[in-house]
């Protein structure tokens, strides 16, 4: 029987080993004790098998899909090659999909009110797909973005190696929040707080966004890959390597729930509506919904995928779940 590990109380221990090994340059000393090797390296998905299980629901004909996102009742999907963007309506999925050219390869999709945050980091922009209307902005930051999202009036990008968050403010110049991190990839507002993911140092960091400041940091797992806000005021943290889905709070920043998915677990997103976390698993072609509302999670959905089910999103209106291909074998459409 699957458990949660009690792991709450080393929440403070782990804090403290952050921090300090914060104090010196993370550029030149790889003496960090959280890490397993000296020089680390962030995890990546694992490789998937052939597909030997038809896929559950409908697959629509895309490309190699690089981040997936749903909103206001638009289905976006991020195409590596060409980079551009497929919007379907959600309504009408047989009708084909709108195409828009983007200027590199899109990592991260983000939904914001009104919105979608589009991170191309090769081309040190951020774009912005406002919807309804289906037009495209652009803001340069520079440096390689890895991740973007609304914060009240202002923006605040996850700036990758640069090791730093941007805030963008909706009027007035630009600031940095740096310190501690080895690599900024994603930063989430719980509600509750800011908390960035750092895939290096497979860790995540609080945020103070007013004073300008990254607090304590907590190691996530061997290998945290992505990271969705829930309806508590949590983090949840994917594990690609040791296969598990992690739970911190964010103020204070405490790790709450460990729980074990074998298989890959890489892809996460959540829905508000049904307190679900969808997880993709790349080393089995599988997608698995996890009710998260009690002391552990409990699996409600289990359906077989498209191969390299890197990016899942979720249409909460009707609970549909969206799972792209990174292997180029269309984009899924599941209704649980």
């Amino acid at each position: 029987m699957r458990r949660f590990a009690a792991v709450s109380w080393i929440a403070i221990p782990l804090a403290g080993v952050l921090v300090l090994s914060g104090c010196s340059s993370a550029k030149t000393d790889n003496s960090d004790e959280l890490q397993i090797v000296a020089n680390p390296v962030a995890a990546k998905p694992a490789v998937s098998p052939a597909v030997t299980v038809k896929p559950a629901g409908q697959v629509l004909p895309t490309g190699a899909v690089s981040a997936l996102a749903v909103a206001d009742g638009t289905l976006v999907v991020a195409l590596a090659q060409p980079p551009s963007l497929q919007l379907y309506d959600l309504n009408a999925l047989a009708s084909p999909p709108v195409n828009m050219p983007l200027y590199g390869k899109a990592e991260k999709l983000t939904v914001a009110p009104g919105r979608v945050e589009i991170a191309e980091p090769a081309q040190g922009v951020v774009q912005q797909l406002s919807l309804p209307d289906r037009k495209l902005t652009e803001t340069k930051t520079g440096g390689q973005p890895a991740s973007s999202i609304a914060y009240g009036a202002d923006r605040l990008v996850a700036m990758g190696p640069a090791k730093d968050i941007q805030v963008l403010p909706a009027a007035g110049p630009a600031r940095t929040i740096g310190g501690q991190l080895y690599s900024a990839d994603d930063v989430v507002d719980t509600g509750k707080g800011v908390v960035v993911l750092d895939r290096l140092r497979t860790a995540v960091f609080s945020v103070d966004v007013a004073a300008g400041k990254v607090n304590e940091g907590l190691r996530a797992g061997d290998g945290a890959a992505n990271a969705v806000a829930d309806s508590y005021g949590r983090v949840l943290v994917t594990d690609v390597r040791a296969g598990a889905l992690i739970a911190f709070s964010a103020s204070p920043l405490i790790m709450r729930q460990r729980y074990p998915v074998p298989g890959g677990a890489y892809g996460i997103a959540y829905d508000a509506q049904r307190s679900l976390a969808w997880v993709t698993l790349t080393e089995r072609n599988e997608v698995v919904g996890f009710d998260v509302r009690g002391g552990e999670p409990v699996e409600k959905y289990r359906f077989p995928t498209v191969r390299q089910p890197d990016s899942v999103g979720v249409d909460e209106k009707s609970g549909r779940v969206l799972v792209g291909s990174a292997a180029g074998e269309g984009t899924q459409v599941i209704q649980p």
